[in-house]
């Protein structure tokens, strides 16, 4: 019998209302099939990991994606999938983080979750956690059909270092504007093989040190060179520079010269577009050339989650500076098309 492990961080998929107060309380993932019970249908061998305390998803930190990392090393060879239940805020974060802390995955990683509480009569909970559980247990030849970590929100399933949360009220709250989707949820599920990642020939290996310490610094019209300074001169080892387009800033000297010094300060620098769709090309424009002369690196068409996650994971790694920018501009996930 195919088993699929349960892990229950918290977020709104886990909560009921209280029958006293009218107040959303979490109930006891450990009696999940008796408020689910449609899962007694399905022909898997369920067990469960509750998070204790229970998390919002908005304190995740890496911390907390290493201890999902470690369980999920822990649980590796006795599971055939798992699927982890998150708040929405940050699952693309998680997501991320857990993709590039997960190397060689052979085996299903789904995250899932609500908008509406699990409880609620329009409730969209059951149906997310029904359906990543099929995709966690679904095998093509005796093996994963998804063998990536991935997000499966209404209906549809995203690679998750290619996932972005951009709606807060309606249930389709997850997109992936730079990659198709990885299956589609139907009458049957429909999945696409030409754009899952293959299973790995590799070992299954976890890392599970990050290093945290960087900085963003958001390009606006009339941006000024203190509130430049306050990033380019803090302590933090990195930078994601949110620029214009496909990767263009003001070309006022000033403000290279912000760059150029914290460069020289052996600070990592790297360009994504505050876009959500397309991607970063240095040099395209002449306002993005000096950016690729003075040493910044590009970020292509990585989302905000995936560029922070990614220089989290890379510069926890102890590799040289020149090693991380390079890592940077390839992909070592599928996160990344250049």
């Amino acid at each position: 019998m195919t088993k699929i492990l349960i892990i229950y961080t918290g977020g709104t998929i886990g909560m009921v209302n209280d029958a006293k107060t009218g107040t959303l309380i979490p109930f006891d993932f450990e009696q999940i099939q008796e408020n689910v019970p449609e899962l007694a249908r399905l022909d898997y061998q369920l067990s469960v990991h509750s998070f204790n305390p229970i998390l919002d998803s908005s304190n995740m930190d890496p911390e907390i994606w290493a201890e999902l990392a470690k369980l999920i090393k822990d649980k590796y060879e006795e599971f055939d999938g798992f699927v982890i239940l998150h708040g929405s805020d940050t699952m693309s974060f998680t997501a991320s983080a857990l993709s590039f802390m997960l190397q060689n995955l052979a085996k299903p990683v789904v995250l899932t979750g609500s908008q509406l509480p699990i409880g609620e009569i329009r409730t969209d909970a059951k149906e997310n956690l029904i359906t990543a559980l099929e995709i966690a247990a679904t095998k093509k030849g005796g093996k994963a059909m998804v063998p990536e970590v991935c997000i499966y929100f209404d209906y549809q399933l995203f690679r998750g270092n290619r996932s972005i949360k951009y709606n807060s009220e309606k249930f389709e709250a997850f997109a992936s504007p730079n990659y198709p989707i990885l299956a589609e949820a139907g009458v049957s599920l429909s999945f696409y093989p030409n754009y899952i990642l293959p299973i790995p020939y590799k070992s299954f290996q976890v890392h599970t040190v990050f290093n945290a310490n960087i900085g963003v610094l958001k390009m606006y019209p009339g941006i000024t060179e203190n509130a430049v300074k306050a990033i380019t001169e803090s302590g933090v080892d990195a930078i994601v520079l949110e620029a214009f387009g496909s990767g263009n800033t003001t070309t006022a000297p000033w403000f290279i010269a912000c760059l150029q010094k914290a460069i020289a300060n052996n600070k990592i620098i790297i360009d994504i577009s505050q876009c959500k769709g397309g991607s970063v090309q240095l040099g395209m424009y002449e306002t993005s050339r000096k950016l690729q002369q003075i040493g910044i690196v590009s970020g292509y068409d990585l989302t905000f989650e995936a560029a922070v996650t990614k220089l989290m994971y890379l510069m926890g790694q102890g590799l040289s500076i020149p090693d991380v920018k390079q890592l940077l501009e390839v992909s070592i996930a599928g996160e990344l098309t250049n």
